[in-house]
């Protein structure tokens, strides 16, 4: 993980308990005599986000409706100290605004965004419901209000536009896309992961939960960042950088000769927590 994430560490269980009782039913002993949760259980991931918050992020009212995407948040935490690091090498300091794509019932990125940096942020999404969910946990706690706003996707075709308002500026964007390209793909890929977490896969429960535009979507990772490469730059005299993260490798070759041909400077930060390996996709068209 990145040296500034503060999740470097073991859970502290202790310190957790004593801002979010509801998470002690779902503490267990692993074989190493370790206290940890099962991660394979939705609700105990669900519980300990809102301890994390509480307690790291002094975020004191999350929720998200069930089976929406509830997001691990130490890789959330590094992905927003990377974006830290793409902004001081580029020499944005101050007053940093930054637009996630995408953002989720949960919130996560633009709320760590703030929490960690103060920075201002806009999270967008097309789903309705997430947008209302997004909106309820920002106006619940007053560090937040002043420093996050949603907004709704209406267009199927866009990704910036009718988001990205004109003349207005932004510093970055991020974007965590649908990793598939179907459900049958995405439940592949949840029996996968309950295989790794010592689960049967018949089990499709998925532990971090997800909806179908959380999860999936036509042409998948690849498709999706193709059409998000595209559509920047019809924004690059409003956005210093754009980002996003790639979790298939494969996909890169593709979307890098789409930059080399658009003429974006491009480049690549390899991010790893524990076994899972991703990387953040950057570009920028002004040098």
């Amino acid at each position: 993980m990145h040296p500034k994430n503060l999740h470097n560490t073991p859970y502290q269980f202790k310190k957790l308990l004593e801002k979010h009782t509801a998470l002690a039913p779902f503490i267990i002993t692993n074989e190493f005599g370790n206290n940890t949760i099962d991660f394979a259980n939705p609700i105990a991931v669900l519980e300990l986000n809102k301890a994390l918050l509480k307690v790291h992020y002094n975020v004191k009212h999350w929720d998200i409706p069930k089976n929406y995407l509830c997001a691990p948040i130490p890789g959330r935490a590094d992905y927003v100290h990377h974006l830290a690091d793409i902004l001081n090498n580029e020499n944005v300091i101050n007053n940093i605004k930054g637009l996630d794509i995408g953002v989720g019932a949960n919130c996560i990125y633009p709320i760590l965004g703030k929490t960690i940096y103060n920075w201002q942020m806009v999270g967008a999404d097309i789903n309705e419901t997430a947008v209302t969910n997004a909106k309820q946990i920002v106006a619940a706690n007053t560090n937040l209000i002043d420093s996050i706003e949603i907004r709704k996707q209406n267009s199927n075709a866009n990704i910036f536009t009718g988001i990205i308002k004109p003349n207005e500026k932004f510093d970055f964007t991020m974007c965590n896309p649908p990793f598939h390209s179907s459900e049958k793909e995405a439940t592949k890929g949840t029996q996968r992961k309950l295989k790794n977490l010592g689960k049967q896969t018949s089990e499709l429960e998925l532990n971090f939960g997800g909806m179908a535009n959380e999860l999936w979507c036509n042409g998948g990772e690849g498709l999706f960042l193709k059409r998000l490469i595209k559509e920047s730059v019809l924004f690059k005299n409003q956005v210093t950088i754009f980002t996003s993260l790639v979790s298939k490798s494969d996909n890169l070759p593709k979307l890098q000769k789409q930059l080399t041909k658009l003429k974006a400077i491009h480049f690549i930060i390899p991010m790893q927590q524990g076994n899972k390996k991703s990387r953040i996709l950057a570009w920028k068209f002004n040098a």
